[in-house]
């Protein structure tokens, strides 16, 4: 039986285990330095990435895959499937939903959706995730994406970071621009609602920025299976130490620990942490 193909984009920043074991599509965003350009975790690590920003290096940009760079992904995970469901970060965010978009009214071969799950990074991951899981069901193209619809509609993600400078320079501060000038004296909780960067909260210290971030987790509903994604920019002891609180106080059926890409990495700089979190 023919199933819908799930398409994403590198920012997900998914687990190669998990992309291969539901046969998710992934598209690799670019990152640019110096006229030259390297493909987000396939020419280029997050952990030169990072060694680059924390030795002083300037200069790295990004761009949304080519509309051909689309097709070529969209053709492949076309080919046996009922139709085609491709998850990308809010617009407000990046061009990569556009893009695709635009792509997607280019394909004949298969019924090919474009959907904004307005978050990013491993919030859109989980999103994937669960999309290809539903997909994996048998289910057709409008359940797939209402599932998608669905699990977007729960997620949460908050994080905090040791720097604006990067996120500055990206143009991607939304209403955290509102904190420019003071971040040396607080640490703060930004969260992406309706897809923009935004304050959650002013603590003073990273550690009580992550007890915020746990303090909002204890919100959801008990007694639901919590699924959660953990996600860090060279900071792997602090997202240890994160994942076995998160762990050891809810007990989530899914708990996923990642490094942002390079290309999300290029944009927020050495520091970040934070986790994306849904419960059914």
């Amino acid at each position: 039986m023919k199933k819908v193909a799930i398409v994403t984009d590198s920012t997900a920043g998914l687990p190669a285990e998990l992309v291969e074991e539901l046969g998710i599509h992934v598209v690799p965003v670019p990152l640019i330095r110096d006229g030259q350009t390297f493909l987000d975790g396939v020419d280029i690590t997050p952990t030169e990435v990072y060694r680059r920003l924390r030795a002083g290096e300037t200069g790295f940009s990004t761009s949304a895959p080519s509309i051909p760079e689309f097709l070529t992904v969209y053709e492949a995970a076309a080919q046996g499937a009922s139709g085609v469901l491709s998850i990308h970060m809010s617009p407000q965010l990046s061009h990569t939903y556009d893009v695709a978009l635009a792509a997607s009214k280019q394909m004949e071969s298969a019924p090919t959706m474009v959907f904004n799950c307005n978050s990013a990074a491993i919030g859109q991951g989980l999103v994937a995730l669960e999309a290809a899981r539903a997909a994996a069901t048998g289910a057709t193209l409008e359940e797939v994406a209402r599932r998608a619809e669905e699990i977007a509609a729960k997620i949460q993600f908050l994080f905090t970071l040791d720097t604006f400078d990067y996120l500055r320079k990206s143009g991607r501060m939304g209403g955290a621009a509102a904190l420019m000038g003071n971040l040396l004296q607080i640490r703060p909780v930004l969260y992406l609602p309706q897809g923009t960067v935004e304050v959650f909260a002013r603590p003073r210290t990273k550690p009580r920025a992550i007890q915020v971030i746990l303090e909002q987790m204890a919100g959801e509903p008990p007694g639901q299976p919590m699924h959660a994604g953990i996600a860090h920019a060279d900071v792997q002891e602090e997202a240890e130490d994160l994942r076995l609180r998160v762990a050891e106080r809810f007990g989530p059926a899914e708990l996923l620990l990642a490094e942002f890409t390079p290309v999300v990495g290029a944009h927020v700089g050495p520091g970040l942490i934070g986790i994306a979190f849904y419960t059914e």
